[in-house]
């Protein structure tokens, strides 16, 4: 695992973005797994300045994490609306090869169900950009979520469900109740993740998440096993790691070789 501390948002997000890019040179046809909330905002919009100046990503395929059940995708807080706008137009996506599960099927199990397979038949996630909940959530995996789950509808807890009040014009009553995600199992099988995290409101989480016990009570622990992982914190988000995790610090350990 390689964990960096950067000085701030837009840090974080140029040093992600240079992750992606190096993938995308070495594997044009990259699968990429895209995250949505606030994080990886600062990504997004640095892979966006890296396009404008001719990256080619005319091979990408990109496969959100999750989805709302029972919002239409012309909602604006939809993450099909919210993909499409931060991720497919600014990074020049084909929007017929970026994947967002059908919140608004009839039959939301069967969506996530189909969406878990068609995600397989791809060969798998090359390297998924992850942010991390308060709780220690990952994508719509609350605590307790089985290390193996795969994509399924889940519960949003009340936190989380007011923690997203804020894009819903601060109604947590307006925030659905339940989510497609992709399980624990299928984020882990991604060939490398890449964790974002900035802001003082997300440091006890990432804490528990690199330095805490594994456990189904901190989904994002899962990082902790996973043989290739790149983790950029701010210094805010980094402000309960050990002293050592200093700005401009990093730490190496456990580093496999990409698959």
């Amino acid at each position: 695992m390689r964990i960096e501390v950067l000085p701030d948002a837009a840090a974080v997000g140029a040093a992600a973005a240079a992750v992606v890019v190096a993938a995308l040179i070495s594997r044009p046809h990259l699968v990429l797994g895209v995250a949505t909330g606030s994080s990886p905002g600062p990504l997004y919009d640095a892979l966006a300045q890296r396009v404008r100046e001719g990256l080619d990503t005319s091979g990408v395929q990109a496969w959100a994490l999750d989805e709302y059940v029972g919002l239409p995708a012309s909602h604006p807080e939809s993450y099909h609306a919210v993909v499409a706008r931060t991720v497919t137009g600014p990074l020049g996506l084909d929007p017929a090869s970026v994947h967002v599960p059908d919140g608004a099927a009839r039959d939301p199990h069967a969506s996530a169900a189909d969406y878990e397979a068609a995600l397989a038949r791809t060969g798998g996630v090359d390297l998924q950009i992850l942010g991390i909940g308060h709780n220690g959530h990952l994508a719509f995996n609350e605590p307790g979520s089985p290390a193996g789950s795969r994509t399924r509808v889940v519960p949003l807890t009340v936190r989380t469900r007011q923690a997203n009040a804020r894009f819903f014009g601060g109604d947590v009553d307006a925030v659905p109740t339940h989510a497609i995600t992709q399980g624990l199992g299928t984020i882990g099988a991604a060939g490398h993740l890449l964790l974002v995290a900035t802001g003082a409101d997300k440091a006890e989480a990432v804490a528990a998440a690199l330095t805490g016990e594994q456990s189904a009570e901190v989904p994002a622990s899962l990082v902790q096993r996973h043989p290739q992982v790149t983790v950029l914190l701010d210094a805010a988000a980094a402000r309960h790691l050990p002293a050592s995790f200093g700005v401009g610090a990093a730490r190496l350990a456990g580093v496999a070789e990409p698959r």
